[in-house]
């Protein structure tokens, strides 16, 4: 083990003064590290064939204790094997977990790490925390992929403007607004979406832009749906929000709502 530790070593730090790219080296890493594990596993069972009347004796009284004391341990080797081949999620891309939300930039035996990002409601930013995650969670809680057979999200931006307000006005600017920014993404959307068909069953009639009506109490709430990618969610949002901001400073029908009391007399 020792030998086989050393060797590891001496060829990391090779990779690490010979290759530049941190993704190749990150890469021709993991993949050491997996060879040598295996070597490290045959060559022991090896060894341990060689005397089956210990290893018989050895297994028989110390396979109850084992199965209890290193249950997550084999869980996690279990899962890794089922992350390995099934591919529920792959480095780089941003998933959900039980509480836990991020990008995936680590896959070991036992457990997989993220780069932590906040939740949608303060923009999916990074929080520069790495969270280690216990491989078997993705026996016990769903698994969200964000980008899994089709890359792109669905966003939402609900603006509330008064009843005096010109409506139809308001929602033909937003229109021009949300089509400005997202209106390219769908023709490659629809071309991932007939890809990805084969494999799962993903229908969608409207991949273009669109607002939504609706009456609140306090005013018209319109709706900007439309598709972003992951990672650009809080930009594409910052980004409308000044424009819409900017329409309203610029058009006198047009205000903004907010929960007000009237007397009526």
């Amino acid at each position: 083990m020792i030998i086989t530790i050393l060797v590891v070593t001496i060829i990391n730090r090779l990779l690490f003064r010979y290759i530049d790219d941190n993704s190749r080296y990150h890469i021709f890493r993991k993949r050491i590290y997996y060879l040598f594990s295996g070597v490290y596993l045959i060559i022991l069972w090896v060894l341990w064939a060689q005397n089956t009347a210990y290893i018989a004796t050895y297994v028989g009284l110390l396979s109850a204790g084992i199965a209890i004391a290193l249950k997550d341990l084999f869980a996690n080797i279990a899962a890794w094997f089922f992350i390995m081949i099934r591919k529920p999620f792959e480095i780089g891309q941003r998933v959900l977990i039980g509480d836990s939300r991020g990008d995936v930039i680590d896959i070991r035996l036992f457990q997989f790490s993220l780069m932590e990002v906040t939740d949608i409601q303060v923009g999916e930013q990074s929080t520069g925390r790495i969270v280690d995650i216990p491989n078997h969670y993705v026996f016990v809680y769903p698994t969200v992929n964000y980008t899994k057979g089709f890359k792109y999200i669905w966003n939402e931006i609900s603006v509330l403007i008064t009843f005096e307000s010109d409506w139809e006005l308001a929602k033909e600017k937003l229109t021009e607004i949300v089509n400005h920014h997202a209106l390219h993404f769908t023709e490659e959307a629809a071309e991932q979406i007939k890809s990805t068909a084969r494999k799962y069953m993903i229908l969608y009639n409207n991949l273009t832009p669109i607002v939504y009506t609706d009456v609140k109490e306090s005013g018209v709430e319109l709706t900007l749906r439309y598709l972003c990618l992951p990672k650009q969610r809080r930009d594409t949002n910052n980004d409308i929000w000044e424009d819409i901001l900017r329409l309203i400073s610029d058009a006198s029908e047009i205000d903004l709502a907010y929960p007000t009391l009237r007397h009526i007399v």
